[in-house]
């Protein structure tokens, strides 16, 4: 009786085994997002790449603001499809700027039409960039 009952457990593997093979495989289906949240609220903007820290005044000209409201940058940006606007990029970390930044939630100095203290004719940009941070040199994005 006992080899009997071995040979009745080898069929019963076998019948598994065989039914495993035969159940075809699915295939796993893989899907993620990625939620940014809302923008850094930041006086004079905020920097295209990631912290997306608070611009100081003077980086953004005043393309970037029409009618006085940020039209964002990086993932947030929501300007024209072929935006381009100056920046002066003396006011960037990333090419030695070591000043005072702005912190999340001030308020900017926004009257009648220009920057408290700084009409739009005083901007000196000496850099194009699009909505995303790509510094445009011979009107083509690098």
């Amino acid at each position: 009786m006992g080899r009997r009952c071995v040979h009745v457990a080898w069929i019963l593997a076998a019948a598994m085994t065989a039914a495993l093979l035969l159940v075809p495989a699915s295939r796993a289906q893989v899907q993620f997002s990625v939620q940014i949240g809302p923008p850094p609220a930041c006086p004079y903007g905020y920097f295209p790449d990631p912290p997306y820290d608070c611009a100081p005044y003077g980086y953004y000209g005043p393309e970037w603001f029409p009618g006085g409201i940020f039209i964002g940058a990086g993932p947030w940006f929501h300007g024209p499809a072929h935006f381009h606007g100056p920046v002066d990029n003396h006011f960037d970390p990333h090419h030695g700027y070591h000043g005072p930044f702005p912190h999340r939630g001030e308020h900017d100095h926004w009257d009648h039409g220009h920057w408290a203290g700084h009409p739009h004719g005083e901007f000196h940009g000496n850099e194009t960039r699009d909505g995303h941070g790509h510094t445009e040199h011979g009107g083509h994005p690098h």
